[in-house]
């Protein structure tokens, strides 16, 4: 499989579609809510990878990389 290069950018401007934090950044989403998904386990396709790369990224303190290729 060839990652996708557009897949950061696609992460910094991808929004929650439901529940408590509709409509927040994927990558602005609360530690402790990404943790929740990664003890339950994350949705699945492409929303599930965006929100487990977020968790990756937050863990090790990546968010601001991703932060400045917001374009919305």
């Amino acid at each position: 499989m060839n990652p996708d290069p557009n897949f950061l950018i696609k992460l910094a401007n991808s929004k929650m579609p439901f529940g408590k934090f509709k409509g927040t950044f994927l990558i602005d989403l609360p530690e402790y809510y990404l943790i929740w998904y990664r003890n339950k386990g994350f949705p699945n396709g492409e929303l599930g990878q965006l929100m487990e790369s977020a968790f990756e990224i937050r863990r090790n303190g990546l968010e601001d990389m991703v932060k400045r290729l917001r374009t919305i």
